[in-house]
């Protein structure tokens, strides 16, 4: 049972900064744990995990060996609470959740940590739908992916309907359907719900769709391709089309998922590259040996902070709300790599490994994630440089005193005077900050029906 022990501020004379976290150590335990340091406003500064706690503050006294952003954050340090756990695995993995949630301002944080899109069957009905899905799982349902976007996911899921024509409409639908529906007009769904297909045949193809989204692609197609010629010769020349336009679909989603390869199974690989003090990580994502896609990640308050504590920090906020695959390809070696390694591997549930591939594919595959990092920071530091003109355009034209930090634009609207709402958008020297956007549900007993101002 972990115990948490809280040193509040507001007492005059009290010690701060250094003089503070010395004054804690004697009552600190040699135990793992994680420890939070607070400024004088009850402000979060920073989460850290300990094997020692009683050692790991005590590295804070010797303000003259630290960076000058730890030198910093011991500085405005007025509290500081600790949790103890049952070991330092247990510490790594809280200490990830209390950063994913309260975001310290000297923590490297994740920015832009949205859930990926999947693509599920499911099997509680005589004929088992496809779809997409995003968010929390069930035990009974195939997933295939991550995908690195909503877009990817579409655009897989459009071919995969034109190659294995699933349906993709709820059980409710499904049971009411008494004549065949667009989807089954344009071949995108062979209409069981009006007996265009029989059970058997409809089994072969969810079990085709499973072997293709598991990476088994070219037994896939060859096997099409026997059907289709051996329809041919059969003279079945419409079975034939069907089959080589079921061909053609396969071939196009192979197409678009580029680098597929050998190497890995499932893996994602992870790169960054640094930039004047701005760091961009890339991260692949490989399934049955197939790329699902890539996503550019650009994380917070990383400025002076070492590369290997970058990557290190991503990986376990990262891997925070979802489960690694059974390998991860690393740009380069991380701190407390093994104990990484142990805890997402208590969080996945099966044996995950971290590598750090110095030559062959696997490196390849690094590679291409370390350029695409470098490529996504040039383009972001292009677009800061863009933005820092129009908002210094924008400051010269009002007669600001400065460039504006932050640019809120507000907007309300109604149905007839009633049902009002308002929301704003927020922009500032990085553009567009969609994490602060936010809506509202306006109500007063002195609104007027349909007034726009009296809602502002």
């Amino acid at each position: 049972m972990s115990e948490e022990m809280v040193h509040p501020t507001g007492r005059a004379g009290a010690p701060t900064g250094a003089a503070l976290i010395k004054s804690l150590l004697r009552s600190l335990p040699n135990e793992p744990g994680v420890y939070r340091m607070i400024d004088g406003k009850g402000a979060l500064l920073y989460v850290g995990k300990a094997k020692s706690l009683k050692k790991r503050v005590a590295s804070y006294v010797k303000i003259q060996a630290l960076s000058a952003r730890l030198q910093r954050m011991v500085a405005l340090t007025r509290a500081m609470e600790f949790v103890t756990t049952s070991s330092e695995v247990e510490a790594l993995l809280l200490e990830s959740n209390l950063i994913k949630r309260h975001r310290p301002s000297f923590n490297i944080v994740l920015r832009d940590d949205k859930s990926f899109p999947y693509i599920y069957l499911r099997h509680d009905h005589a004929f088992p739908m496809i779809g997409k899905h995003r968010g929390a799982k069930r035990e009974d349902i195939d997933y295939f992916g991550p995908f690195a976007s909503a877009g990817a996911v579409n655009d897989t899921l459009n071919a995969l309907l034109r190659a294995f024509p699933l349906r993709n409409c709820s059980d409710a639908v499904f049971d009411s359907r008494s004549r065949p529906c667009l989807q089954y007009q344009i071949k995108r769904c062979s209409a069981p719900c009006v007996g265009r297909i029989d059970a058997a045949s409809y089994g072969e193809l969810v079990s085709e769709v499973h072997a293709f989204l598991g990476g088994r692609t070219r037994d896939v197609q060859e096997r099409l391709q026997k059907e289709m010629h051996a329809a041919a010769e059969a003279l079945d020349f419409e079975k034939a089309a069907v089959l080589r336009d079921r061909v053609k679909a396969i071939t196009h989603i192979a197409s678009r998922q580029g680098i597929n390869t050998a190497a890995v199974e499932d893996a994602d690989v992870i790169a960054a590259h640094e930039t004047g003090g701005q760091v961009c990580v890339q991260v692949f994502f490989y399934r049955g040996g197939c790329n699902y896609g890539n996503r550019a990640y650009f994380p917070g308050h990383t400025r002076d902070a070492d590369p290997s504590e970058i990557l290190a920090a991503f990986v376990c906020q990262f891997y925070a709300e979802r489960a690694a695959p059974r390998e991860v390809l690393l740009g380069a070696d991380i701190p407390e790599r093994t104990l990484i390694e142990d805890a997402l591997t208590t969080k996945a549930e099966h044996r995950v490994r971290l590598l750090v591939p110095q030559r062959g594919a696997k490196c390849q595959l690094v590679q291409i994630a370390r350029q695409n990092a470098e490529q996504a920071l040039a383009r972001k530091l292009a677009q800061q440089e863009s933005q820092a003109f129009l908002l210094g355009a924008l400051a010269e034209r009002f007669a600001l005193d400065a460039v504006p930090a932050r640019i809120e634009v507000y907007d309300n609207s109604h149905i007839q005077g009633a049902h009002a709402v308002g929301a704003f958008v927020v922009a500032g020297p990085e553009g567009f900050d969609r994490r602060a956007y936010r809506t509202f549900t306006i109500r007063g007993d002195d609104l007027q029906p349909g007034d726009d101002f009296g809602m502002m």
